[in-house]
């Protein structure tokens, strides 16, 4: 075995506290000048409002709980109609999807204060009465308060609008929220993956929003040209 040098010095790794707090995993070493703070997961807010469309919020809810990121969920009370009618689900189904559900009514929630640290929001689907609160600044009920929230923030929204056709009024505060800094993506089916199904084209929906949030699905196919056979 072969000797140590005497000048080499050998200590002991210090002890590690682990805590959680505000969403983070704290470790502090018994050393006082070591500390190491590991990220929090990803934080996203949905908003679910009224229009057609209740699946696709539902399939993002799916995808994020499968993916680790945590979920805070708003559901308008027209979504739970829509949920209903389309879906064979529940509102409360749809809740027990998320990691945290907040009553629209509820505008002292966390979402509610610029304080309360989220990576985005996307209103999926987005009615257009949403969409003309969040261009009003109108924060009436908690969608649209949290909306207005992550403006003022300069953070990430999405706005997944479903409506066609589109009048004036419509397309003005669609350029509003967009020179605001929202994004309005349309939930536009991409064909050039050739669908074989409903949820295909859903899919292909989700991984392209999520895209957005620099989320990776694995779910959705990418273009890469056109290949001759």
């Amino acid at each position: 075995m072969p000797s140590e040098d005497p000048g080499t010095l050998h200590t002991a790794a210090p002890a590690v506290n682990a805590e959680r707090t505000n969403g983070m995993l704290e470790a502090t070493s018994t050393d006082s000048s070591i500390t190491v703070v590991a990220r929090r997961r990803k934080r996203i807010v949905i908003g679910m409002t009224g229009a057609t469309g209740a699946i696709l919020g539902i399939r993002l809810l799916t995808v994020l709980r499968r993916l680790n990121v945590e979920t805070h969920l708003v559901i308008s009370h027209w979504a739970e109609a829509t949920i209903r009618y389309e879906t064979d689900y529940t509102p409360a189904n749809v809740r027990a999807l998320a990691d945290h559900v907040h009553s629209n009514r509820d505008q002292a929630a966390p979402i509610s204060s610029g304080s309360f640290q989220a990576d985005g929001m996307i209103i999926l689907p987005c009615s257009m009465k949403t969409l003309a609160a969040v261009h009003a600044g109108y924060g009436d009920d908690l969608i649209s308060r949290a909306a207005d929230v992550m403006l003022k923030e300069r953070r990430r929204l999405v706005l997944a609008i479903r409506e066609t056709p589109l009048n004036e009024i419509h397309l003005k505060n669609m350029l509003g929220v967009t020179r605001a800094g929202a994004i309005i993506c349309p939930t536009v089916p991409a064909f050039y993956t050739k669908p074989a199904s409903i949820d295909d084209i859903i899919d292909q929906m989700v991984g392209r929003l999520l895209d957005l949030f620099d989320i990776d699905t694995g779910d959705f196919q990418r273009w890469s040209g056109i290949h001759k056979e």
